[in-house]
């Protein structure tokens, strides 16, 4: 499956008779009748099917803040949890604010609850960001747990880092979107180095441990 270097799109265009050979739809025949069925699960047709009216409500036209609050309206979420890093406190108080006020009841965790030192997942002081100073680690399942504690009907991820927002997902009861990922390095806007790629082609090319 390479379907980054298809350049046909059958599937998008629905010509499936130029699907290429070495198309995923060609022989997974079985997979996408079971992912079809599934569609028709009540809970999931309600994320699937508002998820589609919203596409296509504010496409091009609404910020992404926007589409997770005309989402939940449309899928009647209004429990919301909010699971943020604590670099960005205080964006997280201003994008809480800006729910409350559009009607939603939100919950937020921030991403050093429970304070607890990295030396219990095995880090030594070397490998601190801050060597000699105390850092708690990141905890995403204490996130995802409190927010499943508050019956949250969705969580949204506001710039975990790379591996915890994969355990938060994990361990999320509720479903889970995301309004910014973490990219430090250029304003966590992760595919600035997709599109400015012919800058910073050398770096991702030999990048290195």
């Amino acid at each position: 499956m390479r379907c980054d270097q298809c350049g046909v799109y059958a599937c998008r265009t629905g010509e499936l008779e130029r699907l290429p050979a070495n198309c995923p739809m060609q022989e997974n025949k079985a997979i996408y009748q079971e992912a079809r069925a599934e569609y028709q699960k009540p809970e999931i047709n309600n994320i699937a099917l508002n998820a589609a009216r919203t596409e296509a409500a504010g496409y091009g036209v609404w910020t992404r803040l926007e589409e997770i609050m005309e989402f939940s309206r449309r899928a009647g979420f209004r429990k919301l949890g909010l699971a943020f890093c604590t670099g960005v406190r205080e964006e997280a108080k201003r994008i809480a604010a800006v729910l409350q006020s559009n009607g939603f009841e939100v919950y937020s965790v921030i991403c050093k609850t429970g304070s607890v030192p990295k030396e219990e997942l095995g880090i030594t002081n070397e490998e601190k960001v801050r060597p000699g100073s105390y850092e708690p680690m990141c905890n995403p399942i204490g996130q995802a747990k409190l927010l499943n504690a508050a019956g949250t009907d969705l969580n949204v991820i506001v710039c975990l880092c790379v591996g915890h927002d994969t355990l938060f997902i994990q361990y999320s009861e509720a479903p889970v979107t995301v309004l910014a990922v973490k990219d430090r390095v250029l304003a966590h806007n992760p595919l600035g180095a997709v599109y400015a790629s012919h800058y910073f082609h050398k770096k991702l090319s030999s990048h290195r441990l």
